[in-house]
């Protein structure tokens, strides 16, 4: 697992990343300013510790799962005792590898054994949702070998396999309408039966933090929605 810390004197707010598979921190800088600290944990081929400042300097730490990086927050956060103020779930379950949940073990399995540049480039077409918003990226398209995407996903699938979902307690979940990666229709089932957690779902692509200006305006946006008071129902935008 990599880490990438960025960080600035008297900040008081920290968000921190648990991005998907395949991402390095090309993807997340755009949405960085100096008016918050930023960690992000990626590329999970490794069992390892987490590099986490002292809660106590932050007068609010905001947890961000993305796809895969849900699970992977729920699983590496349960061992070290991380307690975020806030825990905001996208596009993704804690279940991602499940028939009805997540994602087919049948596709990752395919995913790990086709695996090449053109493969991966389609996956981050998908990823943007279309050729065009994928050209508009390219900038920050991840710097990543064929080989250590992977070995990512090797891992993070044996250990998908090895560990359940342990009932992890999400704020929120925002699931994006014209998601190309992780079903939307496995993702509207699982928040379903999480009432506990305030689901919002809107008309965006698996990658959708480019409609706001950085992370904070995100949070604020997700904290501020109108959520409708009945149970397990799904607010759209």
């Amino acid at each position: 697992m990599k880490t990438y810390i960025r960080r600035r004197e008297k900040n008081r707010e920290l968000v921190v990343m648990f991005g998907g598979w395949g991402t390095d921190e090309n993807v997340f800088i755009p949405l960085c300013n100096d008016e918050f600290d930023f960690i992000l944990f990626y590329n999970y081929s490794a069992d390892q510790a987490l590099v986490l400042p002292e809660a106590k300097i932050y007068e609010k730490i905001t947890l961000i799962g993305w796809s895969l990086g849900i699970w992977a927050a729920q699983f590496l956060s349960e061992r070290t005792g991380f307690r975020p103020d806030v825990k905001i779930a996208v596009n993704g379950t804690p279940l991602p590898v499940d028939e009805k949940f997540g994602i087919s073990p049948h596709v990752i399995e395919g995913t790990l054994n086709n695996l090449n540049d053109k493969n991966i480039k389609k996956f981050y077409l998908r990823m943007f949702g279309d050729r065009k918003t994928f050209m508009q990226h390219l900038a920050m398209l991840p710097q990543r070998t064929a080989k250590s995407l992977q070995d990512e996903l090797r891992w993070l699938y044996n250990r998908i396999m090895e560990n359940s979902d342990e009932g992890y307690n999400w704020d929120y979940a925002v699931i994006s309408e014209n998601d190309r990666v992780f079903p939307v229709k496995s993702q509207k089932l699982y928040w379903k039966n999480r009432p506990e957690t305030k689901t919002i779902l809107l008309p965006m692509n698996h990658y959708l933090f480019d409609n706001w200006q950085n992370f904070i305006d995100f949070i604020r946006f997700v904290e501020n929605w109108n959520y409708p008071l009945k149970k397990g129902k799904i607010r759209r935008l």
